[in-house]
């Protein structure tokens, strides 16, 4: 399969918002590959690579070579390049990559290097979501897509599912089930926008738990094996022995749980997210990073214990085999209740206390695993910065022909000046997608024909964000996570922006 095919697909599918239209796209072109392609299609159809990392970031894709004007790049002809480039290290390594990323994008056509650009660069946003994907996958290999949804949240793994059940037909799907030492896709929560409304969605009654801001993990143990792996279900087994020494003080057998580990100052509350961050990064010293910071580990739900699935029992059940086996003070704080006041109470004390808020969870609900269920919800604090356009990205995919990524600017009242925070795509509506088009347009300060668009620093933006972290990518050594466009701000002059300062009272906030 030649990756023009893989890119023609992609900007077909970002371009509708019509979910059916999307999921018989995506299934005709996995028909259409071959058994070996399959998995490799839908890692970059969902905007990953089956190598995770090779390397390769923004700053490696400012300079590309013309593009190609006849398509003959093959799927796993690229593959194998991006698997060379991630395996390239030691002296003159960094050039060699380059040579190799050259030789991809030479022979790339400009749909092909538009589409590469955006999977290296982790910016593919064509609206192929798991979900999707999954029932892509089910409607190529006609099977029910239940059946395939459920064996890749066991898998942890949707291209290797697709790859086999493409392969192999229903029969595969019997090879996936929960096994211990073999890591799960994490259920994930939805939004609500207060206590209230999480106990009407939940019906009336619900557990409250403490959000920590900390780093996912999910702990397998069997007899006194242990092995702890991310949200993106990475292994960090040898990273975290804090996590390892708290799961073998239980008196448990075999265990998958759910947990959140996370650094602590001596006063109990949370350090910021990046020093728990520093833990999970690859340390040659494991012993001095944990004497430097050690981590604490919270558990707050179990998917199998000793021997039992817990994965389709109600909440409540699997909160009762939790606290059977795992002592109050490695447990989330929790409160049931059907009681606004409560709950609100509980949150007001949980931000108090410096973390990010409460998970509202059901007490009937199951574990849907690698699934943004309904059952599951959080509740967050919403920051607001009004902020000032720089910069703007021509957009992609559904967005292709709009200026869309806008990067984000506070003013800095020392030189008049505004200093770079980030850069975000996410909140913006198709009406807006045009506005800011025209906008952009009028307040180019350069050339509109690049990828990037500078602009005069003339537009405010409101901005909603979950908090401010450390960065050394940006001037102001300062990132926004999360953020999102709310609006427009034309009652707004440049002037009146938010300044840096006010951005790192965010940062130095305990």
């Amino acid at each position: 399969m030649l990756v023009a095919d893989v890119a023609a697909a992609s900007a077909e599918v970002g371009a509708t918002s019509s979910r059916l239209a999307k999921i018989a796209r995506l299934s005709d072109l996995l028909s259409s590959a071959d058994v070996d392609e399959v998995a490799i299609v839908v890692s970059w159809l969902s905007g990953e690579l089956p190598q995770r990392q090779i390397g390769v970031g923004w700053a490696s894709l400012r300079s590309l070579p013309p593009p190609a004007e006849v398509p003959s790049l093959t799927v796993m002809g690229v593959d194998r390049s991006f698997t060379e480039i991630g395996a390239t290290a030691g002296k003159g390594s960094q050039a060699r990559r380059a040579e190799l990323l050259g030789e991809v994008f030479g022979a790339a056509t400009e749909p092909e290097q538009t589409f590469l650009r955006r999977l290296l660069g982790g910016e593919l946003r064509q609206g192929a979501l798991i979900g999707v994907m999954a029932d892509a996958v089910a409607r190529a290999a006609q099977v029910p897509a239940p059946d395939v949804r459920r064996a890749a949240m066991l898998a942890g793994d949707l291209p290797g599912v697709a790859a086999a059940v493409l392969a192999r037909g229903a029969d595969a799907l019997s090879d996936y089930r929960l096994v211990v030492g073999r890591p799960v896709g994490p259920m994930l929560a939805q939004t609500a926008t207060d206590v209230t409304d999480a106990l009407t969605r939940l019906g009336g009654r619900a557990v409250f738990e403490a959000k920590l801001d900390g780093a996912r993990v999910q702990i397998h143990r069997r007899g006194d094996d242990v092995s702890i792996y991310t949200r993106s279900l990475d292994d960090v087994t040898a990273r975290l022995p804090e996590v390892v020494e708290a799961t073998l003080a239980l008196p448990v057998r075999d265990l998958i749980a759910d947990g959140e580990a996370i650094a602590l100052r001596p006063d109990g509350r949370p350090h910021r997210f990046q020093v728990t961050a520093s833990r999970f990064g690859r340390s040659a010293d494991i012993a001095a990073a944990r004497s430097a910071q050690p981590l604490s580990v919270f558990f707050f739900d179990v998917l199998h214990l000793d021997g039992v699935d817990l994965l389709d029992e109600p909440g409540e059940v699997r909160a009762t085999a939790l606290a059977n086996v795992v002592p109050p003070e490695n447990r989330v704080d929790r409160l049931v209740t059907d009681d606004p006041s409560a709950a609100q109470e509980f949150l007001d004390r949980t931000l108090a206390a410096g973390h990010e808020g409460l998970m509202a969870k059901s007490l009937t609900a199951p574990y849907e695993a690698g699934r943004r269920g309904a059952g599951w919800l959080k509740i967050k604090p919403v920051h607001t910065l009004d902020l000032v356009v720089l910069a703007v990205e021509w957009g992609s995919g559904r967005r292709t022909g709009k200026l869309s990524n806008i990067h984000l600017g506070a003013r800095d009242p020392d030189t008049g000046g505004f200093v770079m925070l980030g850069k975000t795509f996410k909140g913006m509506t198709d009406e807006m997608l045009d506005w800011q088009t025209t906008r952009f347009t009028e307040l180019a300060d350069g050339p509109t024909d690049g990828w990037v668009v500078r602009v005069r620093p003339e537009q405010v933006v409101e901005i909603a964000l979950d908090g401010v972290q450390g960065s050394t990518r940006y001037p102001g050594g300062m990132a926004l996570r999360f953020a999102r466009v709310l609006r427009y701000r034309d009652d707004k002059r440049p002037d009146e922006a938010d300044t840096i300062d006010t951005v790192r009272s965010f940062y130095d906030k305990d």
